[in-house]
């Protein structure tokens, strides 16, 4: 392998992967005509989500929002309830102005220029690159995980992927070995390689490009990619209320801008030092709403993880303290820019944050 060239070992390294690629990829439904409004959904589905998921979810989604003007018309409430489960709400709202934006100013045709792409909201170099290239066949790379994961340990680069110079070096090999006239399979050929083969856990014997690695010659591939800073992971301790009135239940819609912004929950927030979660969902029902409240049961304890945070949510039924009187005046709306008093199978249609959801799913068993 050393005694190649590197422009023989970037064409020995297109036919090796273009040739696994053929026998190897996967039925995946956006693959079936490779439509840019598929392309784009199921690029921006998969970030930060597993393939099975994402393939579920594609199929839901496409179902209700067959193309882009469906989108574009539905309301927002109804694109951040399908996509509930997700995660990362803001990719969501992004992805509904994007249709929106091809409505009024494309005609409801999606721009094939990559400079357009990059001009509709939520749409970064990555997935620029991955619709201009997957769905429209332009020469330009698709740099994921995946792929940098692959380029690291092929090319044996030794310092962390996603800071310079690493990164820099990673975007230039990428493109260099996109072949002219094949970004579509080589782009989806490196990434399934990654997501099959190449994994944390490397299936090297079963790697179209082993021969051509310098981390395998080396015998240092468990040792690339090398990891940058591990994010923190904070713990949080947190009490929520579900205030039942007159059939009904209690939910605010955060604002716009935020921690879930837009999505419907039950008033809570953290437990302050000395508090009993108990404490805490008073007070914060009173700060949140002005409603007095107090305990009526404990709804148990639920615990959800996000991607720097662990939640655990205790979760209590409450009534006004003031017993059951006629339904309050409106609340004073510190946390929230709406309220609503919901049944219970209303729930179901309100875009909720994973952990609230949980709670609903609960009430309703």
């Amino acid at each position: 392998m050393t005694e190649l060239s590197f422009p023989e070992r970037v064409r020995a390294l297109r036919a090796a992967l273009l040739d696994w690629f053929s026998t190897h990829k996967r039925p995946l439904p956006w693959r079936t005509d490779y439509t840019p409004y598929a392309v784009w959904i199921s690029e921006i589905m998969l970030q930060q989500t597993q393939m099975e998921r994402g393939v579920a979810y594609f199929n839901r989604w496409m179902e209700r929002f067959p193309d882009v003007a469906a989108v574009a018309a539905a309301p927002e409430e109804e694109v951040l309830r399908l996509w509930e489960g997700l995660g990362y709400y803001s990719r969501a709202r992004h992805l509904h102005k994007a249709a929106r934006q091809i409505m009024e100013r494309h005609g409801g045709v999606f721009p094939s220029d990559p400079a357009r792409l990059r001009e509709l909201p939520g749409v970064g170099p990555y997935t620029a690159g991955a619709v201009a290239s997957i769905a429209f066949g332009h020469d330009l790379p698709c740099v994921d995980a995946n792929v940098e994961r692959v380029l690291a340990r092929v090319f044996d680069i030794d310092s962390p992927v996603r800071q310079e110079p690493a990164a820099g070096r990673i975007r230039a090999l990428a493109l260099d070995l996109v072949p002219p006239g094949r970004a579509r399979d080589h782009n989806q050929a490196m990434m399934e390689l990654g997501a099959l083969v190449c994994r944390k856990k490397p299936l090297c014997d079963q790697c179209p490009l082993a021969s051509l690695c310098e981390s395998r010659r080396l015998g240092i591939v468990r040792e690339r990619p090398v990891p940058g800073r591990k994010a923190t992971i904070t713990p949080l301790l947190v009490a929520t209320g579900v205030l039942r009135q007159r059939g009904r239940i209690f939910v605010q819609k955060r604002p716009e801008r935020g921690v879930w912004a837009g999505l419907w929950e039950f008033p809570g927030g953290r437990v302050e030092e000395g508090e009993t979660p108990e404490q805490a969902v008073v007070r914060e029902f009173m700060e949140e709403t002005g409603f007095a409240v107090r305990v009526a049961e404990n709804l148990g304890v639920i615990r959800h993880g996000y991607t720097t945070y662990r939640i655990t949510l205790h979760c209590f039924g409450l009534e006004l303290a003031g017993g059951l009187a006629p339904r309050p005046d409106p609340p004073v709306l510190a946390a929230a820019d709406e309220y609503r008093w919901a049944e219970l199978r209303e729930l179901d249609a309100l875009a909720m944050p994973a952990a609230h959801r949980k709670l609903a799913d609960r009430l309703e068993r």
